[in-house]
Parts: C-alpha cells; structure tokens; sequence
C-alpha cells in the first residue's frame, strides 16, 4: 500500500507541481495585501482626527466632481477615527474598449437569466476608489486596486491571469484538487511505524547529510503544515466546485440558496423629495455606532431603497448585516441579518477568510503566512527527492549491465 500511496503521490506531484507552487507563492503574498497597501500608501488610508466631520453627502459628491464621468456605486466609513471614507466609482471604459466589448457581446450566443443578472451586479462593482478626509472633505488620492501588482498576483492565484471559467480556472482548480489528495497520501506515507521513527519523523537534522536535510524538510514541514494546508484546499475547492459547495450545504442540513434574496423596494410618494444619506443613516445610527465600518449603497431609481452593509465590531468581513431604508420615509424596509441565515449559510460565509487566514485577524494571518511559505519548501524538496532517487536507479541499473 505505501508503494501504491507514494506512487500517486509522485505522480500527482509532477502533474500539479508547478501550478501548486505558483498558488501557494502567490497565496503567500495575498496573505497580507491590506497590511501591504496600507504601509505603501499611508497617505490614502490615514488622516489626522478633528472634532468634526464633514456630511457624507458632501464627501461624495467631492469624489464624483473628481471624476466627472464616474457613477457611484457605494461609499465605505470606517468608525476608526484616523480612516479616511472609501467612495467606489464605476468609470466607464474608453470608447476603443467599449467597442470591442460590444463587438463580443454580439458574437456571444443568449445568456440565461442567471448569466445576465450576474454580469449586472459585476457592472455594478466599483473599479475605483477615491479617498476623501472626512474632516476636510478634500479628496486624498485615488487607488485603482485592478491595476495593482497584488491584484494581478490574485488573478495569477485564481485563474492564471486568464479570467473565470477560462481554461486557467479550470488548470488551477484541478491542480487544488490534486493537491488535496497530495497532501492526504503524503500523511499516509509519513505515518511511522514505531515510535522511534516517529521521533526522528518530528524534528529536522541540520547536522545531517544534504539528502538527510532534505528528506527531512520535506517531511517534517510537511506534517506540521498538512493540516492547515488540508483545510486551506477544501476552503479552495468549496469556492471554486459547485459540487463541492452544495456539499457543504448538504453537510449542514441547510437548503443551498442559488440567488441572494431582492431588496425590497421603497414607498413611492409622488411630489416626495427623496432622503440625502446622511438622513437615510440616522435609521440605523445605533448599528452604525458600533460598527467597524458600514457601506452605504444609495438608490438606483425612484423605486430603490438605500442599502447599508454594517460589519459589527470584531465580526469577520464576510459576516456583515444588511439594512434597506425607505428613501421617502427614512425607515427602516427590511434587513438581512447573518444571525437569521441557515446554518449552511454562515458556515459558507467563514470559507474565504479561513482560507485567506482573515478569520480571527492577525493571528490567523501569521498562521496562514508561515504555512503558505513553508508549503513552497514541498515542490522543490519533492523534486530533489526524485532526482536522488532516479539518480540511484541508473547507478544500479549501469553496475548490472557492466556485471
């Protein structure tokens, strides 16, 4: 069975190696992306506190004087003191762009319902962010987070630069499911069979010969880290398979939720002027209150409600509750609240942050860093493991031909 079991562990490495190196490399960089930003432009992120803010209103219509052809799509405050206010802006792509955008879409075949609604709700995401003092109303800078390095290092991570649903989705999704089983079969075969070789199979000889050193780094890293690595696979396959997802429903006895329920819609009051923002928070100012941060979407039409995300303090970010205020009336229309989701739900929401290591802060962050650095150590390591050993055949196999 351990030949079996090394056999598919060779062979599955060699196959995803490459791919399952680049994700993890890539992974690793990700790991502290905000932290990464923040330190290389304090300037955007952070002001010096006042007594006083400026209107949210105000803050926004500075962004869009900013950028004049831009739309809104939402604005982000941050309860920090020190934060400066994130206002999204959907600006609209070069005419060159458009056209041949325009051009594809002719070329396509129809799109089922589902397909459309949810190019919709990608139109619908900011591409930049303009930053604005919330005590000056003076805009601080602009950040375009799809023209980052780190942006691109995601793309790589996930698709192999080559979009959702490409041939490089699929390169990367299999590769994690190979590595799934990698990472089981390399247990299996670490596994001891007394207690004495457990006790070497634990700690690292740095006194030893280079084969030693390296047999042992890739060994005894591998046990230490398998377990996360486990968990940061399944998190991956559950993004990634729909199979996979509807598993995890399955799992928790919940009902799988194909589309996110539609927001409720305000009371049309003809001749009626329509809230500014800030009014429409007052609604919701003792959950603003104790929030990290809240986004505020306003209406599309006459018909739309504003749309508050809070994340409560301390919550993770995929956690946040959902207000929908009446844009006439100020009240509140509905509300999505994580604690009212099925069980299938929260558990879907925690997938992203334990697999980035977001999920309990900077602690988790650290974990997930030094997992995905040392996971590098595997390829490399397994590769000189190989090349040792075939070495070692053509030595035996050249003795028995010269005999």
């Amino acid at each position: 069975m351990k030949v079996f079991f090394r056999t598919i562990h060779l062979y599955l490495s060699l196959a995803a190696g490459i791919v399952i190196f680049c994700s993890c490399l890539t992974g690793t960089m990700l790991v502290f992306e905000k932290e990464i930003e923040h330190t290389l432009h304090p300037k955007l992120y952070y002001v010096q506190a006042a007594a006083t803010r400026v209107p949210l209103e105000q803050m926004i219509k500075a962004a869009l004087k900013q950028v004049p052809k831009a739309k809104l799509a939402s604005a982000m405050v941050y309860n920090d003191a020190t934060r400066t206010v994130e206002i999204g802006l959907i600006v609209p792509e070069k005419k060159g762009k458009k056209g041949n955008a325009a051009q594809a879409e002719k070329s396509r075949p129809a799109m089922a319902q589902g397909d459309k609604d949810k190019k919709a709700k990608e139109a619908d995401r900011a591409n930049l962010s303009v930053f604005v003092n919330p005590y000056t109303g003076q805009i601080t800078g602009q950040y375009s987070r799809r023209q980052s390095f780190l942006y691109s290092a995601e793309m790589f991570h996930r698709f192999l630069l080559a979009g959702k649903d490409s041939l490089g989705d699929w390169v990367v999704s299999i590769s994690t499911l190979l590595f799934l089983f990698i990472l089981i079969t390399g247990v299996i075969l670490w596994w001891p069979k007394t207690k004495n070789i457990m006790k070497q199979r634990l700690k690292i000889k740095w006194g030893g010969s280079t084969k030693r050193l390296v047999h042992d780094l890739h060994l005894v890293t591998g046990f230490y880290t398998s377990i996360f690595l486990i968990v940061i696979a399944l998190t991956g396959l559950i993004m990634t398979f729909k199979l996979a997802n509807q598993a995890l429903f399955a799992i928790t006895g919940s009902k799988l939720v194909k589309e996110q329920p539609k927001a409720p819609q305000s009371k049309y009051q003809a001749g009626a002027q329509a809230l500014k923002v800030d009014a429409a928070l007052q609604a919701v100012a003792t959950q603003t209150a104790l929030a990290d941060y809240y986004t505020v979407r306003v209406p599309k039409d006459s018909l739309a409600v504003y749309s508050i995300n809070i994340l409560p303090k301390g919550a993770v970010e995929t956690t946040a509750n959902t207000y929908y205020v009446d844009q006439y009336s100020g009240g509140i229309a509905g509300a999505q609240l994580f604690a009212a989701k099925s069980l299938g739900q929260r558990a879907r929401a925690y997938v992203k942050p334990v697999h980035t290591g977001s999920v309990y802060g900077m602690p988790t962050k650290i974990i997930s860093f030094i997992v995905c650095l040392l996971s590098l150590i595997f390829p490399v390591t397994g590769v000189m493991m190989w090349l040792n050993r075939t070495r070692k055949k053509t030595k035996t196999y050249r003795k028995m031909e010269l005999v």
